[in-house]
């Protein structure tokens, strides 16, 4: 995803190599195909937006500092930040990035093991790496996917889960890092979706959850002894179960569930009796995070209310929530709590603020950034914080339309300003308000309207409104942007002669399938990673992935969902698709192959129209490293400023 470096070339080379672009130009790992130089303009002013770095908290090291990742360089690797304000000091040097990582709780042994796989093909291998030390020893194959590491209490032994045996199901390993033995299998899963969530108190189990689906999980506890599972809260109905943990006496589990609800909700559960407490009735939306302290008194969980997040602090001994300092609204994630119970770290960003790790002093009741991380050269003070709207779209609910919700940036001025549609992937997933210095180049500098929908089948709004566009209704959401084009059309401010679609993955096929479907009121789209055809995906995405997009999309090995996915693919309906295309793609996604990519690029070149084509070869299911990245902003803002 990146534009090409050009600010080395005279600038008499650099205007006429932009009059022409080359039929295909291979820089380093990128390939530009019929994609024109972005001008100096646009890569000067873009280059102080994509400046801007951010800082994510991943754990405590048991003598006080505490493991983030940040970006100093081309990637997110890991750092060590002693005190508020204080100096990030720099573990790994890799020119992969490293942004997951554990920490063990031993004082004796202490270390971490971290994630890391190559040119973004998802194989991600387990490294150890030793406190004070620079080199990392590998854990795994090498080879398979790995990942979900979570250190025992003890802090010597990482449960985690591997695709090793098959290639496909997910079985459960253990591993003492410190030791140099090889994993040991302690489970073997039937199917891809098993992964490792906690350990019980005293080690000798393990809490798993086996994923089928958004709305289908289920929760069991491992005994690591004898191998025998015993499922927790076993339901008749397809449940959707999000995260879960051991309390600390080790006498049940609080997890996040849609149980008998439409929200995933905080529950407990005793191991003993089987009683079952909710624990967040009162809030109507979903618990995404949950972090117990060590000394079984402090419980924090972070719910998604309405796009932004809302943190609550409960003091388990009283019996009360506890305040917290507000912050603006945002987005918090990595909740934990330090090895005292006395902070709790969380990573906290804003859309006019970069994500930073922020902790909280349980006793005193301070917070306090502990990184404050740079927005580039450009005045954040300028930065647009996004309107919540709803659009009506063509069904109804209780006699009236359905609205739909959609975050509008919108800039200064009266306009009209040209629009781009901005589509999550997913697709069970959510566009939420974070810090993007993307979409407030694309609104501060080019004068853009960016509208972001959560269109049927978003996650964050319910299990009902998650389920509108599965199956074979899966056209449904498409009709959604179709809705949204109506809205456009109305609103004074915007120019409806001027608009965009983009998207990423499943937001790329909404792309594609907005260009077959209503072109005519469109300038261009950009399709990244995108799905065009339902069957090919489906048969070629990584084997580890197919039933887990089956139980999303259909099976297309069903003659009917066969014939239906085919109708639908946006590649068989390529005909329909007249205006200029920008077409983006990592080489070694597992996930949406780069035949996808190459099928529609191929099938809208033989016809005539348009198509800039953006490969990566060291990227896989979108672009990682800042050089890609920056490479391909600049040439998603050409592409913007040449047709629109």
């Amino acid at each position: 995803m990146r534009p090409i470096i050009l600010r080395f070339l005279p600038l008499f080379a650099l205007l006429v190599c932009a009059q022409a672009p080359a039929a295909r130009v291979e820089r380093g790992n990128l390939v530009f195909d019929n994609v024109p130089p972005a001008s100096p303009a646009i890569i000067g002013t873009l280059s102080h937006y994509r400046n801007a770095r951010g800082a994510t908290p991943l754990g405590w090291i048991p003598s006080g500092p505490l493991l983030i990742a940040t970006r100093f360089a081309d990637t997110e690797q890991l750092h060590l930040v002693d005190k508020a304000g204080g100096a990030r000091r720099q573990l790994t040097f890799y020119d992969e990035p490293v942004n997951e990582a554990v920490v063990s709780s031993d004082a004796n042994q202490s270390g971490f093991v971290f994630l890391k796989d190559v040119g973004g093909n998802e194989n991600s291998q387990l490294y150890y790496q030793r406190a004070g030390e620079t080199a990392a020893r590998l854990l795994t194959d090498g080879k398979s996917l790995n990942g979900d590491p979570v250190w025992s209490n003890a802090g010597r032994a990482v449960a985690f889960y591997s695709n090793l045996r098959n290639g496909t199901d997910s079985d459960i390993y253990v591993v003492e890092p410190g030791a140099g033995a090889p994993p040991k299998l302690v489970y073997t899963g039937d199917a891809p979706g098993w992964t490792v969530l906690d350990w019980s108190p005293d080690d000798a189990r393990l809490l798993l959850k086996k994923y089928v689906s958004i709305t289908e999980s289920y929760l069991y506890v491992l005994d690591i002894a004898t191998g025998q599972v015993k499922e927790l809260d076993p339901s008749k109905n397809k449940v959707g179960i999000g995260p879960a943990v051991f309390s600390r006496d080790g006498v049940g589990v609080y997890f996040a569930s849609d149980r008998d609800a439409d929200f995933m909700r905080l529950q407990f559960i005793n191991l003993g009796s089987g009683e079952r407490t909710v624990l967040s009735a009162h809030i109507p939306w979903d618990v995404e995070d949950i972090a117990v302290s060590r000394d079984a008194r402090w419980l924090a969980y972070g719910a998604n209310q309405g796009g932004a997040s809302r943190l609550t602090v409960l003091d388990l001994r009283a019996h009360q929530e506890m305040a917290v300092p507000p912050l603006p609204p945002g987005l918090i994630s990595n909740l934990s709590f330090d090895p005292q119970s006395q902070r709790l770290a969380f990573a906290y960003a804003s859309p006019v603020q970069p994500r930073d790790a922020y902790v909280f002093d349980l006793a005193g009741g301070k917070l306090e950034p502990w990184t404050r991380s740079e927005a580039g050269p450009v005045d954040t003070g300028k930065f647009v914080a996004p309107r919540l709207a709803q659009f009506p779209t063509f069904d109804r609910v209780g006699g009236k339309f359905r609205q739909v919700p959609v975050y509008a940036y919108e800039p200064a001025g009266p306009g009209p300003h040209p629009v781009l549609i901005n589509i999550h992937g997913g697709p069970e997933s959510q566009f939420r308000p974070g810090f993007d210095p993307w979409i407030q180049y694309l609104v501060n500098e080019l004068g853009f309207v960016v509208l972001a929908p959560n269109v049927r089948g978003s996650s964050g709004y319910g299990r009902a409104y998650l389920g509108l566009d599965n199956g074979m209704l899966r056209e449904d959401s498409v009709k959604d942007i179709g809705a949204l084009l109506v809205w456009i059309a109305a609103q004074s401010r915007y120019d409806a002669k001027r608009v965009f679609v983009a998207g990423g993955s499943y937001g790329g096929y909404m792309s594609l399938a907005t260009m077959v479907n209503f072109g005519d009121r469109l300038r261009g789209g950009i399709d990244v990673v995108g799905i065009a055809n339902f069957v090919s995906f489906l048969t070629n995405t990584a084997p580890y992935r197919q039933d887990l997009r089956r139980a999303e999309y259909g099976d297309e090995r069903l003659p009917d969902m066969r014939a239906y996915l085919r109708r639908i693919s946006p590649l068989n309906n390529v005909e329909r698709i007249t205006r200029p295309m920008l077409v983006v793609q990592g080489q070694n996604d597992p996930r949406v192959p780069m035949s996808e990519s190459e099928q529609v690029v191929n099938r809208l070149r033989m016809r005539g129209v348009e198509v800039w084509y953006l490969l990566a070869k060291d990227e896989g299911h979108g672009f990682k490293k800042k050089q890609n990245l920056d490479a391909y902003l600049q040439t998603f803002a050409q592409f913007l400023q040449q047709n629109k």
